[in-house]
């Protein structure tokens, strides 16, 4: 294994408290929504920021696995992912969808692009067997 990189971050205060990157790049308070789900606008939550690094990580799989099924150019393509903060009899779990427009390709090929694209994503790995992960492919009606 050939590690390209490592970063790190650190949190005070849990939900209610402050994280910060190392190269103070990322430098935002946390707390928690409301139950409607609704922000302070000012703070931010994990999920947001996993949502946020979930779809980042996600586009990039797009683009290494595109070239390989024949794809040059996704044009204005986006992940959107959907972060959901739950709790059940067993405690809180997360869920994760993921919304691809991939506005080049038909939806036969879109398929395979985001399927090909969920098995080398790193966070699709991390959470395989771990969360609930549903990808759609969005295409005009």
């Amino acid at each position: 294994m050939k590690t390209i990189f490592q970063t790190a971050a650190t949190n005070t205060g849990g939900r209610n408290g402050h994280v910060k990157s190392e190269d103070g790049t990322i430098d935002l308070d946390i707390k928690m929504p409301d139950a409607e789900g609704n922000t302070d606008g000012k703070s931010t939550n994990p999920e947001q920021l996993f949502a946020a690094a979930y779809a980042t990580c996600f586009a990039g799989a797009l683009q290494a696995v595109a070239p390989e099924h024949g794809v040059k150019d996704l044009g204005d393509f986006n992940v959107t992912a959907v972060v959901g903060f739950n709790k059940d009899e067993d405690g809180f779990f997360i869920d994760a969808t993921l919304d691809c427009w991939l506005p080049t390709v038909d939806k036969q090929m879109g398929e395979k692009l985001i399927n090909s694209a969920h098995e080398i994503c790193p966070y699709s790995k991390a959470t395989r067997d771990n969360i609930t992960v549903e990808l759609n492919l969005m295409i005009e009606a």
